[in-house]
């Protein structure tokens, strides 16, 4: 691919010693340099641990703390990698257990017999490196990323380069029937559904798998490589990535076919990877060594060209989820979009699922609907130019119009789309759809049926959630004639019987009946409803969609009639024999009512169960907004959210019928709407707790990092300890840091958030708090305000806290806020005002 360098002639005498001095020069560059690993060294997953450098300094193999997006807890994690040290990114090269995340403190060991081996805290396996057959001696790290395990007679047992995640490194080969596999996500780890195989055919694919399985589908993107016959000597033999930065199938027969003609820089200049990304797309990426900024990796080429319309597969998922439309973005990457009445079944995850905030009718419900209306009158269709699906559904019909198309679907209660192309072929396809795409050469388009916005709402008492209460039927007045008929006709004792019998049930009847009718009137009043569980059942259809987990339960995403979504929390512990008191929490929780505060909509108390329905927020936790983000919140934004829970939590403490502590104050506990109001959620469930449950400590109510003082101290416990989480929480929206600690950067080991905001206030030093942040840094007073409430609200003693009418005044700047005292009681520290 590259012209060959003609190198100048040496001077024509030359000494034996300037010989000798020119060959010790040049060793060094001759040779790959390597660091030396012995057997029984180790490396532990923990705050400040060691880890292996190569000898340049260019890579590091150890432990990368994950973001919690890899966890459905709030634990810390770790996965064992290799990364580039000098890039400030760290960009991960190669890692061991994406599927199973390391906690804290479980450590890695090269051992004698099985080389390098995970295992957590108790022992326990997570991951060894494979085909260990010998003895092991030493290990190698080398600079070119490769980490080698060695027998006494240096033969390699084991090496990372043979054993490849996502990404190809200078040097570094895929030998037939090997292959690369993407990652979940760009921060997850886990295996990803896309794949790059060389097959033993020799040709080089692309593929998309069926997770869990292994089961490929067919390929979106080949090279050529194979000869007439699976050995011939004209096959692809590997995929090599060259020193020089080339990528290319080198066949049997000593031909190279490269994957692209792009210009390669110096790889003495550049560092260089090729990696499957996590949405299918191949690339090649270039970075500057010695950059003194971090800057983006640039993107030398990309296969496919356009990776939407490369996935045509019939049989499984497309770079996009099942109902998802792909559109092409810049750089060739996928952009994914659900169309119009349907969302996301993860709103941290876009390129996963979407489905319909509405449900179509079964064939039996049309057909009862048409006996009293037209399908026009039901239906209507969200109407996509340009945008195709794989060509195929359970009924094609040609040649058709777009109208006779669109009228098939409508009055077709199985019909959830259609695809309408050339002017003659129409697609009939049910749910889910798969491989959407936009194509700007596509000759048709997709219409999606849904259920007229304009439809009046359901009754409340619809047979599928029907309003529990006790209905009594009218008598037909035949009946009465009936049983008069009845009376005259019989003896006068018999009369007598059947009259105090009939007065009886009467009694009965009307003795039951107004019961019931107060208590509806009493769940009207507390805008609560009552669910039965078969109705919680099937509005979550059998509680499959998990939105998250807690302290208090699961929650499920679900649907309740006029599609209206919720989520539904199963509750786990709570007094299960006290129907009367939880109705009666449930009643003061339902009389609240406040912008920042999430709406309870219902409940159920059926039999064991304990379920409460809350309204669905679209735009998640407050914890994926500061920690999970490509870029952290705007400031502004920032300030509105503290001061928006602020207002939450006063009302809960002082404004409504009965106080109510939360006990629970975290990121995960607040929503954030469509516009990205904060609002709390799981406000008076502690009052629905035993003593003994918890989130991580015993006997305490709460969460690690969050929890109050006195909880240990067998002090009272009052509205003060939503103080002091507030406070914690205060200090992890200004610096976009989480609680449990963060990267501080040099040697400073990692250290609980509180103890490190407070050293950066002490010594003047806001701009770290908020590292080098230029709009907070503009505000530096208010920056420095908020700073110090922070401080009041996580005094060891509660009674320096302030109570939070004063926090939400002091974050107002309608009460001045003093230099607050240092928060620890048995630490020796001096305040010194920041300038």
């Amino acid at each position: 691919m590259f012209d060959n360098q003609i190198n100048p002639p040496l001077p024509s005498r030359l000494s034996t010693h300037h010989m000798l001095y020119l060959w010790l020069f040049l060793f060094p560059v001759l040779s790959v340099a390597q660091a030396d690993i012995t057997v029984g060294s180790s490396l532990t997953a923990a705050s400040g641990n060691s880890s292996w450098l190569s000898p340049s300094g260019d890579f590091t193999f150890g432990f990368r703390s994950l973001s919690n997006g890899n966890n459905a807890k709030d634990e810390r994690l770790f996965l064992l990698s290799i990364w580039y040290n000098e890039i400030p990114s760290k960009t991960v090269v190669w890692f061991a257990n994406g599927d199973r995340p390391a906690p804290e403190n479980s450590k890695l060991a090269l051992t004698s017999n099985l080389g390098l081996v995970l295992t957590d805290p108790q022992g326990k396996e997570l991951w060894k490196s494979e085909s260990i057959l010998g003895d092991v001696s030493r290990a190698i790290f080398n600079d070119t990323g490769n980490f080698v395990i060695l027998d006494s007679k240096s033969e390699k047992l084991w090496q990372s380069f043979e054993d490849p995640r996502d990404t190809l490194l200078p040097s570094q080969t895929l030998g037939k029937n090997e292959l690369l596999a993407s990652r979940r996500s760009e921060e997850i780890f886990s295996r990803g559904k896309f794949q790059l195989r060389m097959l033993d055919r020799g040709d080089l694919v692309l593929n998309t798998i069926n997770l869990p399985s292994n089961h490929a589908n067919e390929e979106y993107d080949i090279t050529k490589t194979a000869g007439d016959s699976n050995r011939s000597a004209s096959s692809g033999k590997e995929l090599v990535f060259s020193d020089s930065g080339s990528l290319f199938v080198l066949k049997e027969n000593g031909e190279e076919v490269y994957l692209s003609q792009a210009k390669v820089p110096s790889a003495s200049d550049f560092y260089l990877r090729v990696t499957l990304d996590f949405d299918g797309v191949l690339t090649q990426y270039v970075h500057p060594r010695n950059s003194n900024t971090d800057g983006n990796w640039s993107i030398l080429w990309t296969q496919p060209d356009n990776i939407c319309s490369a996935i045509v597969s019939r049989n499984g998922i497309g770079v996009c989820g099942y109902n998802s439309i792909c559109t092409l973005g810049e750089n060739n990457r996928p952009n994914c979009r659900c169309p119009d009445r349907y969302t996301l079944v993860d709103p941290s995850d876009e390129h996963g699922n979407c489905v319909p905030n509405f449900t179509l009718s079964s064939c039996l419900e049309d057909e009862d609907k048409r006996n009293h209306g037209s399908a026009e009158d039901i239906y209507a269709f969200v109407e996509l130019k340009n945008t195709a699906f794989p060509p195929a559904g359970y009924e094609m019909l040609a040649p058709f119009s777009e109208d006779e198309c669109r009228n098939s679907c409508l009055h077709d209660c199985m019909c959830a789309a259609a695809v309408y192309r050339d002017g003659v072929n129409c697609w009939k396809k049910r749910l889910p759809l798969s491989n959407g795409r936009v194509d700007p050469q596509f000759n048709g388009k997709a219409m999606i049926k849904v259920p007229k916005s304009d439809l009046p709402l359901p009754p409340t008492n619809d047979s599928k959630f029907p309003i529990p209460e006790l209905k009594v039927k009218e008598k037909n007045p035949r009946t009465w004639i009936l049983a008069g008929s009845l009376l005259l006709g019989t003896s006068v004792l018999v009369n007598i019987l059947f009259i105090g019998a009939s007065t009886l049930g009467f009694c009965v009847i009307y003795r039951k009946k107004p019961e019931k009718i107060n208590l509806r009137e009493n769940l009207v009043e507390t805008n609560l409803r009552c669910f039965t569980y078969q109705e919680l059942f099937n509005a979550t259809d059998g509680f499959k969609e998990e939105l998250g987990r807690g302290a208090f339960g699961i929650v499920y995403k679900g649907f309740i009639p006029s599609d209206v979504a919720v989520a539904v929390k199963k509750l786990t512990n709570v007094f299960q024999d006290k129907e009367k008191e939880f109705r009666t929490e449930m009643n003061v929780i339902g009389q609240t009512h406040h912008k920042n505060l999430v709406r309870l909509l219902g409940f159920c108390d059926e039999g064991q169960e304990r379920l409460l329905v809350y309204e669905f927020l679209s735009n998640g936790t407050l914890w994926s907004l500061l920690f999970t983000g490509e870029s952290r919140p705007s400031w502004n934004q920032r300030c509105q959210i503290a001061s928006a829970i602020a207002r939450g939590l006063l009302y809960l403490h002082e404004e409504c019928t009965m106080q109510i502590i939360h006990c629970d104050i975290k990121p995960r506990n607040i929503l954030l709407d469509e516009y990205y109001n904060a609002r709390i959620s799981d406000f008076g469930l502690a009052k629905l707790l035993k003593m003994d449950q918890s989130y991580t400590l015993t006997n305490i109510r709460g969460t690690r990092g969050y929890v109050a003082p006195e909880w240990f101290r067998s002090l009272p416990i009052t509205v003060k300890v939503d103080v002091y989480s507030y406070g914690v929480l205060l200090l992890e929206i200004i610096c976009c840091r989480s609680c449990l600690g963060g990267e501080l950067g040099g040697e400073r080991e990692r250290e609980l958030l509180t103890d490190w905001a407070y050293d950066c206030f002490k010594d003047g030093k806001l701009d770290a708090l908020v590292e080098g942040d230029i709009e907070a840094l503009s505000e530096r007073e208010k920056l420095k305000n908020l700073a110090m409430v922070a401080f009041w609200c996580v005094q060891e003693d509660p009674s320096l806290r302030p109570t939070m009418k004063k926090v939400t005044q002091m974050l107002d700047g309608t009460v001045e806020v003093p230099v607050p005292p240092c928060p620890f009681a048995f630490s020796s520290c001096t305040t010194i005002i920041p300038k």
